[in-house]
Parts: structure tokens; sequence; C-alpha cells
């Protein structure tokens, strides 16, 4: 690392995404700068980062020869627009989740990046939730056996709709966090057979999906993800059963309150688990239960990936197929719940 320069990343939008998740990680990781921030709130970027600089639009960032990595962290309808625009100016990018706003558009931005010199990848962040590796490391064990179930929640209490363009967004809460849990049940398990999908508006005076519930359909295994901002009581995060076990954890990742609350990678408590999952089995005819040690959450590993991928030693930390995957499976859910039936893929 220490035989090339930084590399300069500018970060587009400075919301939630730019603001708790890439500039803090880019900022951690060694070999990157992040050296501008695009954004029409120049007095928030400057309240945490004083001595970066802030930039008018896109346009700006990409013709600056000391930027060659774009992080695109706008509202969804913006990110294929601009993935493309720093794609075709030869900078590597990485984009936020959703991949696009559609699947067409996922498409092209992928066509895209295909032939583009830069590097290209989307911030599935949560593959490096501390839950989701400890669960992995578990099945890759066989500690669970065959896998039957895989339940995955991520469910909020958000009762009242606000005029945020999240509470506006096309797809809802299922373009929102449906990426996610998606993401991790393809990398544990590879794309379903099919999808079918229960997608609702719940809240009063809401108009976006704020209720979803999922099944994935693979030849024995089941995958069910749900996702509501209507449970007050929203802490069961897995509940996996298999032929050798159970796991039933409770409780988000941490990494993400962690950066709320200030606290940056390289902190000692950072990406650890307050609330281990358990593990139930059967031995003998008893019921066994035991806490296994869990992993530490680690998305500067995102960042450090990506590094390395500029400089040619490694592949994209989420490369554009396997977030294609994502987006097919997404648009199926939408498919499934406008026509009330299951999509074969």
């Amino acid at each position: 690392m220490t035989s090339h320069a930084p590399i300069g990343v500018a970060v587009v939008g400075y919301g939630l995404a730019g603001q708790t998740f890439h500039a803090p990680l880019i900022a951690a990781t060694p070999g990157l700068t992040l050296t501008a921030v695009v954004s029409s709130r120049p007095e928030a970027v400057h309240a945490d980062l004083p001595d970066v600089e802030v930039l008018p639009d896109l346009d700006t960032a990409i013709a600056r020869d000391d930027i060659g990595l774009i992080v695109v962290a706008t509202p969804d309808a913006l990110h294929a627009e601009q993935s493309i625009a720093a794609l075709r100016a030869g900078k590597s990018v990485v984009v936020d989740k959703p991949f696009a706003a559609t699947l067409a558009d996922a498409e092209a931005v992928a066509a895209v990046a295909a032939s583009s010199p830069g590097v290209f990848s989307v911030f599935q962040n949560r593959r490096w939730d501390a839950d989701f590796l400890t669960l992995r490391r578990l099945i890759d064990q066989g500690e669970l056996g065959d896998v039957a179930v895989f339940e995955s929640h991520y469910d909020r209490f958000r009762p009242t709709v606000t005029d945020r363009w999240k509470d506006r967004r096309d797809g809802g809460v299922w373009a929102d966090l449906g990426p996610h849990l998606i993401d991790q049940a393809v990398q544990l398990f590879g794309p379903p057979l099919a999808v079918y999908a229960d997608l609702q508006a719940q809240r009063v005076g809401g108009t976006a999906i704020d209720y979803a519930h999922v099944l994935l359909r693979y030849d024995r295994l089941r995958v069910i993800l749900n996702m509501s901002h209507l449970a007050a009581e929203a802490r069961l995060r897995y509940a996996v059963h298999g032929t050798g076990g159970s796991f039933i954890k409770h409780g988000l990742d941490a990494q993400e309150g962690q950066s709320k609350a200030g606290l940056r990678p390289g902190d000692p408590d950072w990406g650890l688990d307050p609330s281990p999952g358990m593990l139930t089995k059967q031995i003998d005819g008893e019921t066994v239960r035991t806490t296994p040690a869990p992993e530490r959450g680690d998305y500067p590993a995102f960042y450090a990936a990506m590094r390395e991928a500029i400089l040619g030693k490694g592949p994209p930390p989420v490369p554009a197929d396997q977030a294609l995957t994502v987006m097919r499976i997404l648009d199926a859910g939408l498919r499934s719940g406008a026509e009330r039936r299951e999509i074969a893929l």
C-alpha cells in the first residue's frame, strides 16, 4: 500500500448514507482520502468534516484529476444516471443500494461498467454485519446441518408517515431494506427458484409499501424475509432452523448506531455484537443451548476491498453481477406483489 498514492474519493450526497456510512468508513481506510463531498448542505458537511471540500455538483467532482473514486449516496432515482456519468468519465464507482430505481436501469449501469476502466461495486454493507458473519460461520461449520427454514427480519416502529423521500419511494420498504435481506440470503444459499411477495401500505396516509412478507422458494429450503414499519416489538433478527439445530438472534448490528453516536472504526467497541444469538441443539435427547462466540462486525472491509480492487489486487467487494441478482429478485417481488402470484426466476 505504501508504494501507491492515496486514492481520492468524492461522496455524492450527504444524507444518512453519506454521513453515517460512507464518509466515516472512507476516512478510516488507509490508501483512501476523502477529498470532497458533493452536497447542497455545506454547513452540515463542514460540521463533521471541516477540512473536506464541498463541491456543488457531480460534474465538478468528475472533472477533478485528484478524484479517482465516486461514491453515489443520493436518492435511488439518481443512482443510474450518476453512476453512468462517473463510469463514462473513467472513474471507479461505489453506488449505494438499491443498485438503481429499476432493474432496467441497473442493467444499463452494469453494461457501462463492463466496458469502463473504473472499478464498480454496490454498497451491500450488511454482508459484514456481526450477526450475519456469525451465522455464516455456523452454517459453514455445519452447526445447523441442512438449513430448512431461514427467517430474516428487519422490522421497525415508524407509525407516522413523513415527507421524507424514503416514505414516497417506489417500492417503499421493500426497495429500502429488501436489498439487504435478499443479498444476505443469496450469499448463503444462492439465487432462489421463485419469489412470492405480500406487499402492502399499512400506515394511515401512506402510499408507499411499508410491509413486506416475502418467500424465496428453493428446492427444499424456504427463505422468509420480513420488513414492517409497524412492529413495536422489532427485536427478532434471525430464526434459522436446520437438521442440526436452530439459531435465534435478536437485535440489529451495532455499527450504524455506533457511527451515529460518534464512534469510528478502530475504536475498541466498534462492531461488537451487544446481543449474541442462541444456538439450540438436541443432543442425546436433551435440549442444549449455547451462545456461540460472535464475530465482530466489519463494515470497513468493504472499502478495504474496494481499494484493493482499484489497485488491481482483487475483485470488487460486491461485483455488478451479484448486485444484478439482488435487483432481479427485488423486481420479481414487486411483480409478485402487484399480480398476487409467485414469480419464477
